[in-house]
């Protein structure tokens, strides 16, 4: 049975994957200062970034949700891999030749096939099906492309392939290139009836990529009127490697420029997004088999940097009849995951972006994009169709089922605006709408049942016990000084050097930051640091609390303050501050002792207190002339 992979082999592929090259892959990361990178995080929603990556440390930490580590737990987490599956990714990726040691088992994996050999049948597939679209058979596939628009070289471009009529020629073919039908099975690629068999027979299809290129699945339509399987689409069953709701045709080819532009567009089928993208609206990108849903605007927002604080745009193109506005009230449900602007585009006559490139070229494609309306107003219209505003109660039911839309309104500055636009379109006064959208606001929103209510009953036995207090926030304001000083411990411990011979874990007050600084501790000091490019690891090692080395990457990502160049006179103020705050806490023990001790009766441990106090009062106020006299001093 194949061993364990050889620990520095481990080592050089922590060494050579970059974390930051490999987390792009996932998030768009901005240059947020101290040398780290920041972007939203990709374990939790979130509108304000608060994931960051360190690159000179090989750390990611999230501030939202914690969660934190290097270049192989990145991938264990974001992609659900094992150990071993991230590391051999890792090493295949910037190739690293990984051995394994004898005599040693491998560490359990799920059941299946690698990861690498479903990339693996999926890119040999890819490759077949782009190569029978030039073949004889495929005559009706090609004219199916050419009435739409696209040449040979659009297909290349989309790597749009064919998949031939015969039931068992991709299956033939990925034998022949060692993809076991077990694979191929599990790839989704193959299906197994009596025997086995290609899923995608007669059909023209695009292969779907993840953001990184990979192919990781395929559309497929019909396109002979013989085709036993009557849906006109037949997608990629969901796989280990593909889950339909986290995956959007085109991102491959549109997240560079979601990233410039600070745009996405978002159609309905693979023929639209190839339609986009050749008349020059780089950003298309739809959902493949599934509707538009919330963990597809969470990539997303992922790809556009969607912090709040940017003028983004997210345009869905729909069609104008009732399917599609339905479609577009459905989006409107997840709008609030968005912080960019949302947008509808419809085009005229109801035609898809594919049919207005054929009939009305490329600039009818670029102009549909320009010409989008809000999403909210898109909306309205749809809501004050339902009523005849011609009848008085028409207008009543109109407003009071527009205002609850009003009402739901993310940006609050917003809502005044649009409670205009509905006192104009509905034809009532505005004090009224206003009133109205106050009154919508007021109302509970539908939920599940207050799980707050006390139990009865035999319900009561199951009543789970009060939680214990939560530990502060290692954010907190108070613990400021501890902060820092760990953060120039595990980022800089050269620049530290011998200034904390002198600090021990009772110097924290947190127990969190007790457990790091004995964790500094167990893997030799700042001292063992110098030199030592794995210092950051080996203190996160030494940690025996998952709170603990949760911290030391927290710790090790955020930029220091002050500097980006601390230095021995730069850490030792915050060593004074330190000190000086464990001097003060030891002060005000010693004066409430004094405050219960009898000067009289307790005479000698009243002076002996006292003495202590003048003592103590001295050193701090040397330890505050000392830490204010350095750089760094007034932290």
């Amino acid at each position: 049975m194949a061993g364990r992979i050889r620990d520095d082999d481990i080592a050089e592929v922590r060494e050579k994957a970059r974390i930051d090259d490999v987390v792009s892959g996932y998030v768009t990361l901005k240059r947020a200062g101290g040398g780290s990178l920041k972007g939203l995080c990709p374990f939790h929603d979130e509108k304000t970034p608060s994931f960051n990556v360190n690159p000179a440390r090989q750390f990611f930490h999230c501030f939202g949700c914690g969660e934190g580590g290097d270049v192989i737990s990145f991938l264990m987490k974001v992609d659900g891999l094992t150990f071993t599956e991230a590391v051999e990714r890792l090493g295949e990726k910037f190739g690293v030749q990984l051995r394994r040691e004898d005599g040693d088992d491998e560490p359990v994996r799920p059941r299946g096939p690698a990861r690498s050999r479903l990339i693996e049948a999926h890119k040999v597939a890819q490759e077949f099906y782009a190569e029978q679209l030039s073949g004889r058979d495929a005559v009706v596939a090609r004219q199916f492309l050419h009435e739409r628009g696209f040449d040979q070289a659009a297909a290349a471009t989309f790597g749009v392939g064919f998949a031939p009529r015969d039931g068992e020629a991709l299956l033939r073919h990925l034998r022949g290139r060692r993809i076991s039908d077990e694979e191929s099975v599990a790839a989704g690629l193959v299906a197994l009836g009596r025997s086995h068999y290609d899923r995608f027979r007669g059909r023209l299809v695009w292969p779907i990529r993840e953001a990184n290129g990979d192919t990781i699945g395929f559309g497929a339509r019909r396109i002979f009127d013989d085709d036993r399987i009557e849906a006109k689409y037949l997608n990629t069953s969901e796989t280990a490697i593909y889950k339909k709701s986290h995956v959007l045709y085109g991102i491959d080819l549109a997240r560079t420029a979601m990233k410039d532009s600070q745009q996405a567009v978002v159609v309905e089928g693979y023929t639209d997004v190839m339609a986009c993208h050749l008349a020059g609206v780089k950003t298309a990108v739809a959902s493949c088999g599934t509707a538009f849903g919330t963990d597809h605007a969470r990539v997303l927002r992922r790809f556009l940097g969607d912090h709040g604080t940017t003028s983004g745009e997210v345009i869905f193109t729909f069609d104008g009849d009732s399917a599609g506005q339905k479609a577009a009230m459905k989006v409107l449900d997840s709008d609030q995951v968005f912080a960019s602007q949302t947008y509808v585009a419809v085009a005229p006559e109801g035609m898809d972006p594919c049919d207005l490139r054929l009939k009305e070229g490329d600039e009818a494609v670029r102009e549909l994009v320009a010409s989008r309306q809000p999403l909210y107003r898109f909306a309205l219209d749809n809501v004050l169709t339902r009523y005849d505003l011609d009848r008085a109660d028409g207008r009543v039911d109109a407003l009071r089922d527009a205002a609850g839309l009003v009402a739901s309104i993310r940006d609050r500055t917003k809502v005044e605006t649009f409670s205009r636009e509905l006192a104009h379109m509905v034809g009532v006064d505005l004090d009224q709408v206003r009133a109205e959208v106050r009154r919508a606001a007021d109302r509970p929103a539908p939920g599940p049942r207050d799980e707050r209510r006390p139990a009865r009953g035999a319900d009561a036995a199951q009543a789970p016990e009060p939680a214990r207090p939560a530990l502060p926030s290692l954010s907190d304001p108070r613990f400021l000084i501890e902060r820092e000083l760990l953060k120039l411990v595990i980022q800089h411990p050269g620049g530290v050097g011998r200034t904390t011979t002198h600090v021990t874990a009772a110097d924290f007050t947190h127990p969190t930051f007790q457990g790091v600084w004995e964790a500094v501790t167990a893997a030799g000091g700042p001292v063992a640091g110098v030199d030592d490019q794995g210092w950051a690891a080996k203190v996160r090692g030494s940690a025996t609390d998952p709170a603990v080395a949760a911290a030391v990457t927290e710790l090790a990502v955020e930029p220091v303050r002050g500097t980006t160049d601390p230095n021995p006179t730069f850490a030792v103020a915050y060593v004074y501050r330190l000190q000086e705050l464990t001097t003060s806490r030891r002060i005000a023990d010693v004066k409430a002792r004094l405050q219960r001790t009898n000067p009289v009766e307790q005479a000698l441990d009243y002076n002996r207190m006292f003495g202590e106090l003048v003592v103590l009062e001295q050193h701090r106020r040397k330890l505050r002339e000392g830490a204010v006299g350095q750089p760094g001093g007034q932290a």
